[in-house]
């Protein structure tokens, strides 16, 4: 018998799994590619924790395995932190997505089992402000019930430690190994919601998220100029940028705030959007016709748990504009630096962090500034790490941290990217410029003449299941072993392989190919969904000369691919 159809079986037959299990799985018996998709492996805790579809099954994110993963934690707190680990205890939050209240009331009872102390919210929280509450009540680690923008149908659980980042490899690793001993969910300990061990907390936190993220505000001054004058429309997006979006807005002086309602509650089927991405022009269609009839000068947007933002803007023929992860890092690096040079100049070696797929044209910002710029590897995690080095080492100062997939830090608050604080320093740079009479776009026009043009691209291939896994190595090994000299009749002037590590960075299954022009192309696995990813950056003196360009190299990759 395959080993999926015996797992299958053993979920339909052992009494631990409860009647909706048994008649979720009853519905789906005569469908053996459906049974193969959710019992051939078990759903992966990674470095990252887990994320996957909702619903019954080895290969899903159920009750079953949110208590199996809150279990291999509880097993490592309890292994390295011993009672300080219990008394320390683990704060979780969650968003708006299906079942992630229950699956935060899951974690906490299973905690609370191990006679580790939850700390649980009595409703939806942001992902920063989890990553705040960490530190902020001294506990060992924290747990977020989300999964970030991807469809309705996903839910995630990811890990934090007690620096208030997000595990990184060495401690995710080690994590992994105990959820991995666990093999009979029946053993996994529970106890019921009113443990004493399960602590609800009150809103003095919310407030004390609130004031951090004020404190980072660079220019009050501008702000209390044209704080009444700045039009913004802000959508959630269903999730949790509601409320503290717009009461930080409100609070630094932003009067003229206007909230896409039908966006405005939460809304675990993400009703009005394809799915909740605000990197997707689409999301922001509704909050765009409100903004042609008002004339607003700026539309933001925050994901599901709020730790990244979107951000649209009137171009120079009056249009509407998505400004891409790139671009607003790049603006915002300008911005923090160029407003904060006393304050910057006056610091230990300052310096930015960002990823080794983003554009190189904040790096160039930075430099030009006297400010230092390193990267990591994709995800805010290794920023997050990279903070608490400096803290520890009092080498470095951070100035701000941020990756090109709309994820921006400034402050040390929080140790993961902050939807908050970002939200209410793009709308100051967006009142800077509006106070000099430009919009954000003439603002990022700007910054290409003073430091050159840059433009980048993402191009994502999904491939689902166990062929679309196998898919993916097969195109990564292609491009691995091949001897590529050139691309597009550039010659390829460097071949960065970090699955060997590089600079000192962990690692990972990613490629990295530098044109002797400056361009490169990077290509890895997502980690988070069945997708391989190709990221494309290119420089120029002109827009026109970058745009063909980028057009070749994206052509020369494809038709490889394509092969």
């Amino acid at each position: 018998m395959r080993e999926y159809i015996k797992n299958y079986n053993e979920w339909m037959n052992n009494p631990y799994f409860d009647d909706e299990t048994k008649q979720e799985l009853k519905a789906i018996q005569n469908d053996e590619k459906e049974i193969e998709d959710r019992f051939y492996k078990e759903l992966e805790f990674g470095t990252g924790g887990l994320r996957g579809v909702i619903g019954y099954g080895t290969n899903r994110i159920n009750k079953y395995t949110v208590r199996k993963a809150t279990f291999g934690l509880c097993n490592y707190i309890l292994k390295k932190c011993k009672e300080d680990g219990q008394k320390r205890g683990v704060v979780i939050a969650y968003d708006s997505r299906h079942k992630s209240k229950e699956f935060c009331i899951e974690a906490a009872k299973t905690l609370a089992a191990c006679g580790i102390k939850a700390y649980i919210y009595d409703s939806l929280r942001s992902t920063p402000q989890l990553s705040f509450s960490v530190r902020y009540l001294n506990c060992v680690a924290g747990i977020v019930i989300t999964a970030s923008h991807n469809p309705p149908e996903y839910n995630g659980y990811k890990v934090y430690w007690s620096d208030g980042g997000q595990v990184c490899p060495d401690v995710a690793n080690e994590i992994i190994s105990e959820v991995n001993k666990i093999d009979d969910y029946s053993k996994i300990p529970t106890t019921k919601l009113g443990d004493n061990l399960i602590q609800v907390l009150n809103k003095d936190i919310d407030k004390a998220f609130i004031n951090e993220v004020k404190k980072q505000i660079i220019n009050q001054d501008v702000i209390d100029r044209v704080g009444d004058k700045i039009k913004i429309i802000y959508t959630p997006i269903h999730g949790t940028g509601n409320i503290p979006v717009r009461e930080v807005l409100k609070q630094s002086g932003f009067k003229n705030v206007e909230v896409v309602k039908e966006q405005e509650l939460p809304d675990s089927n993400f009703s009005t959007v394809e799915y909740p991405n605000p990197e997707e022009k689409a999301v922001f269609e509704i909050a765009i016709e409100m903004a042609k009839n008002s004339g607003a000068d700026i539309i933001m947007g925050t994901d599901p748990d709020c730790d990244r933002v979107g951000v649209v803007v009137k171009n120079n023929e009056g249009e509407y504009v998505v400004l891409n992860g790139n671009q607003v890092g790049s603006l915002l690096v300008e911005y923090v630096i160029s407003s904060n040079k006393e304050n910057i100049s006056n610091q230990v070696n300052p310096t930015i962090i960002k990823t080794i797929v983003t554009s190189e044209l904040g790096a160039k910002i930075a430099k030009e500034n006297g400010v230092d710029c390193i990267d990591t590897l994709t995800g805010f995690k290794f920023i997050g790490e990279k903070i608490n080095q400096f803290e520890q080492n009092k080498d470095r100062t951070f100035v701000m941290g941020y990756e090109e997939s709309y994820g921006y830090l400034v402050g040390t608050h929080a140790r993961d990217k902050d939807g908050v604080v970002s939200a209410l320093l793009i709308s100051e740079m967006a009142a800077y410029y509006y106070d000099k009479g430009m919009t954000l776009y003439e603002g990022l026009q700007e910054v290409y003449k003073k430091y050159g043009y840059y433009k980048e691209e993402l191009k994502s291939i999904t491939l689902k299941g166990i062929d679309g896994m196998k898919q993916i190595q097969n195109i990564m090994n292609s491009f691995r072993t091949s001897d590529i000299d050139e691309i597009a009749n550039i010659k390829v002037s460097e071949v960065r392989d970090y699955k060997e590590g590089i600079n000192d960075l962990p690692k990972s299954d990613v490629l990295k190919f530098v044109l002797e022009d400056g361009s490169w192309i990077a290509v890895r696995p997502s980690g988070t969904e069945p997708k391989i990813k190709f990221y494309f950056g290119c420089n120029g003196d002109n827009q026109e000369i970058v745009d063909e360009k980028l057009d070749r190299i994206i052509e020369d990759i494809t038709n490889r691919v394509n092969k």
